[in-house]
């Protein structure tokens, strides 16, 4: 992660002051879901999986140091599973994600001018956090990142204030939520601004394109990734993933989400090997999904 001398970063978990935004710019309405016909219909994954795959994770995970949580979406059959999210986690550069779609909101109807498509491009290629830290203080700081966030339904993130965007708060399943509203035809961005965030999530700085990247076989890979030494959590690392995968046909979001990793090495192994489970069991049909129990049996971790 390319951090400048005085990077606002540094101070990502001292507590400051909220800082005052710009007025609250009303986003294009989001179009409601309208089931038509021939549409996939969205549901839970079918019980025999979700255990199968609860069973998995959790045997993974036992020989795992710290905690992990995740959510995948299948936009292709419809199928939403989620796992161990209910305590939130500390997003650090995945916020950029939700700063990104905030920002992007602002701007609908309006091209955007050269600085602020260096700003963005940056941020999220990069992982600059300086652009980050002027892209939250146009959006409104906490407050505007909150505001924007509760019209999409996003109900469970708790953006950080003054200085600290990294220190949001959120679950796996809120950070899918991001990644739908960023990428859906029906979702607040017009194409262009949807395209373009695409386009940047695609293109990252081949050294910060590990983490959900690892299940995607092959195929098509937007994400944005986390990691910081949390002083909160006495110098252990969190690690965060999230991104839009399109393999063999499906099209993904997933968002996996860990902290307390002695060194960022683990954490990242513990995300890629969460996201290749997760990602394989929601593309196995129902009645093969069996063989899942003995993959989580696994604890050597191999890196893409």
């Amino acid at each position: 992660m390319r951090v400048r001398k005085l990077s606002p970063f540094a101070a990502l978990l001292v507590a400051m002051s909220g800082c005052a935004g710009p007025p609250d710019v009303a986003p294009r309405p989001v179009a409601a879901s309208r089931q038509q016909p021939g549409a996939v219909v969205e549901s839970a994954l079918p019980s025999a999986q979700r255990r199968v795959l609860d069973r998995a994770l959790d045997r993974y995970l036992r020989g795992r140091p710290g905690r992990a949580a995740l959510a995948v979406y299948d936009r292709t059959t419809g199928a939403r599973y989620a796992f161990r999210e209910r305590t939130p986690f500390m997003l650090a550069s995945v916020a950029k994600v939700d700063i990104l779609l905030a920002f992007l909101m602002g701007k609908w109807g309006e091209r955007l001018s050269d600085y602020e498509r260096d700003l963005a491009s940056r941020m999220i290629r990069e992982s600059d956090n300086d652009c980050a830290h002027e892209l939250y203080m146009t959006i409104g700081g906490r407050d505007g990142l909150a505001r924007a966030l509760r019209r999409l339904d996003v109900r469970h993130t708790r953006p950080g204030g003054g200085l600290s965007w990294g220190s949001t708060h959120s679950r796996p399943s809120d950070q899918v939520k991001v990644l739908e509203q960023l990428t859906d035809p029906k979702g607040p961005l017009p194409a262009r601004n949807r395209r373009y965030a695409l386009r940047l999530m695609s293109s990252v700085t081949p050294s910060q394109a590990w983490g959900v990247s690892a299940a995607a076989s092959g195929g098509e890979v937007a994400l944005k990734n986390g990691w910081l030494p949390a002083q909160v959590h006495g110098g252990l690392w969190t690690v965060n993933s999230v991104g839009r995968l399109a393999v063999r046909g499906h099209e993904l979001l997933v968002a996996v989400l860990s902290e307390r990793s002695p060194d960022m090495a683990s954490g990242v192994a513990t995300v890629e090997r969460l996201a290749r489970l997760a990602v394989g069991a929601l593309m196995k049909p129902a009645g093969t999904a069996g063989t899942l129990a003995k993959a989580g049996q696994s604890r050597r971790d191999h890196r893409r």
